[in-house]
This record gives C-alpha cells, structure tokens and sequence, in this order.
C-alpha cells in the first residue's frame, strides 16, 4: 500500500518531467551525446573510481532508454513524422512489443541488464573473485531464460539485437516538425474562413497547400535536388507491405537448435571462463566459446538455405542485417580470454608503450591503454549478447 501511495506521489513529477523531454528535445539529445561521449573516451582513466565512472555510464544509458519511450509517443502525434516509414527491426519490435505485453516486459529487462551489468560486475569484483563469478553467471544465465522466453512468445522466431524498437527521429527535429505544424493548422484555419482567397492557401506554407473550396490539402513538391530521395521514399517494396511477424521466418529443426545454442553460449562461456579463472592463458574456455558461437552461426545459414525459398538469397532486410550484426560481433573474441592474453594484449601493450611518448599520439594510446584495463579485469567489457 505505502509502495502504491510512493508512486501516485511520483506520477505527477513523471508527467512533468515528460512533458519537458519532449518540448525540449533537442537539448536534451544534446546533454546525452556530451554525456556518453565523455564516458566512452575515458572509460578507466581514473582507476580508483571505475565504479563512480560507470554508474554515470549506466545512468545515462537508463535514462536514454526511457527517453526513448517518452519520445516514441511524441513522434507518434506529429503527423510529418507518424506517416515515415519505419525501419524494418522497428516494425518487428514494435509489433510484438504491442501485441505481447510479456514481450515488452521481457525484453525490457534484457536491455536494464545489459546496460548495468559491467556496473554489477564492478561492484561484486570488490567482495572478491569468487563474488564477481557467481554474479556474471547469474546475470547470463538470467538473460539466457529471458531470450528463451522470447524465441517462445514470438513463435520460434530468431531474435534481434536489440529487443525494443530504436530511436530513429533525431530529437532535436521533433520540435521544429511540431512547431512547423502549428503553424501550418494556424495559417490552413485562416485560409479556410476566407475561402475566396487563394493567396491565403498558397501562403499556408510551402509543405502544402490547402483547397480554398473543399478543404484538403495537397503535399507540397521537394526541391530540385531532392526529387530522386523523395520518389524512392514514396516506393513500396514488398518488404514494406508484408506483416510485421513475417519480417523474420519461422525456424525449426536444426535452426531452432542453432539459435539455442546461440543463446546459451554466453552462459557455457562464462561457466568456462570461471573454472579457468587461475589460468587466464589457457585456450580451452575461448576455443568452446567460439566453436559454439561458430557452429550455431553455420548451421543457422544451411538452415537457411534449405528452408527459404531462394535460400540466402530470398532473406529478408531484416534477417540480412542481424546475420551481418552477429557476424561482426565475432570480432570480439579478439579481445576475449587467452586470445587477448596471448595475442592481442601483448601487442597493445607495445602499442600504447611506444604512443605514450608522442605529442599527440599519446592521448590515442591512453585512449588504448584504458580500454585494456577493462579487457585485463571485467568480463562483460567484451560481451555482446
């Protein structure tokens, strides 16, 4: 009851809070960028508050993410922005987000997680090794069951990364489309009670121009420069009339397995890398980590081939660009485990050793040098599931 009564308290500081996100949000995109920038290029310089220094990271992340919900609704009441076609991971998202409220919910929790967990490893690395295990196995194994629940709510479809739908309207444009809106319904009103006037209709702005006699609008025509970009936003692909669920294919059989296998990876990893954690050279945790991301990624494009009609060919945009998102994650493993103790740590560490002691290329290898303090002691600095 008193946890009931805490929140209707809060609820009107809430609403006023979104209301200033969304009449200010250009400045507010502005504070984030400055924000994350900062964090990004100093992320360990100061060693001594690496905790203080990632809960300003993982704050700002938060943040963002709720952000990105006040701002979704605000677009979706600006008409110039409502009628934009969205991107194809979007669409999926949002699909499911609105017709699974366990969707939303879960992958909501995967996205708090994966913006908190270095912050968790952080702290439980200060109660001791041992602590900082059993807290990166849990937070794997959590999001594991989460990613297991959501390839079950979306019909054994495979998942994306991320979960929720992504800001594609640049904040800082949504005041401008509003006020451009404004004013256009206050100059249309005027034009409408003169109806003999078509000078009024003409001047109610240069984005369209509304019929003296019956009242609709027609667009306006781009610019010169503009014409091929706006012909090819007005095409209609077949991707684009296709139903949401349908932007990804069902798998089953040996798919279905891959993408498990996919999932469960982080957790055997991590397992791994725990019973290996007085030999961080050996090569047994990155060789069972990688062979079994690999192997999944293979047997999810034969898959592929056999089950799609065109084979890789006939994917979807969608499905094209998550394959090439997990094939680029792959990069990684470069900084993981005895690959980056054996490998690529040493030849960092002469990297940064001979830039410290040039003028300007110094900064760059302190930039290196604090980026390999994260890599040399937290497991999550390298994850990417």
């Amino acid at each position: 009851m008193e946890g009931n009564k805490n929140l209707r308290g809060l609820r009107p500081y809430l609403d006023m809070y979104g209301d200033f996100i969304t009449k200010n949000a250009g400045a507010v995109s502005q504070i984030e960028s400055a924000l994350r920038s900062l964090t990004y290029i100093v992320p360990a310089r100061f060693k001594d508050v690496e905790l203080a220094s990632e809960s300003i990271h993982s704050g700002i992340q938060l943040l963002s993410l709720y952000h990105d919900g006040l701002l979704a609704r605000a677009v979706a009441q600006v008409p110039a922005f409502a009628a934009q076609k969205p991107s194809p991971h979007n669409r999926y998202t949002k699909y499911w987000a609105a017709r699974s409220p366990g969707y939303k919910r879960i992958a909501m929790l995967i996205t708090v997680i994966q913006y908190t967990e270095l912050l968790w490893e952080m702290a439980a690395k200060r109660r001791g090794r041992r602590m900082k295990w059993r807290v990166v196995i849990t937070l794997e194994i959590a999001k594991a069951i989460c990613r297991l629940l959501l390839l079950r709510l979306t019909n054994s479809r495979p998942l994306l990364t991320p979960p929720l739908p992504e800001r594609e309207v640049d904040p800082a444009s949504l005041d401008e489309a509003a006020a451009a809106s404004d004013g256009e319904s206050d100059a249309s009103s005027l034009a409408y009670e003169d109806p003999d006037s078509d000078v009024a209709g003409a001047e109610a702005g240069s984005s369209s121009w509304r019929m003296p006699r019956t009242g609709l609008e027609l667009p306006g025509l781009p610019a010169s420069g503009q014409i091929s970009q706006f012909l090819l936003s007005k095409v209609l692909t077949a991707e684009d009339v296709k139903p949401p669920a349908q932007l990804l294919h069902r798998i089953r059989g040996t798919g279905y397995i891959a993408e498990v296998l996919y999932i469960l990876r982080p957790v055997i990893y991590a397992l791994a890398m725990r019973r290996f954690a007085h030999d961080k050279k050996s090569w047994t945790p990155w060789l069972l980590g990688f062979s079994i991301e690999y192997a999944a990624r293979q047997m999810n494009k034969r898959d592929l081939e056999t089950t799609v009609p065109g084979g890789l060919r006939g994917l979807t945009q969608l499905e094209k660009d998550e394959l090439t998102r997990r094939a680029w994650a792959m990069g990684w493993w470069g900084v993981r485990g005895a690959f980056y103790e054996n490998l690529t740590g040493p030849v960092l560490r002469n990297i940064t050793t001979r830039l410290n002691d040039k003028p300007l290329l110094g900064m760059l290898g302190g930039i290196i040098g604090d980026y390999q303090y994260l890599w040399d002691n937290y497991y999550f600095s390298s994850a990417t599931l």
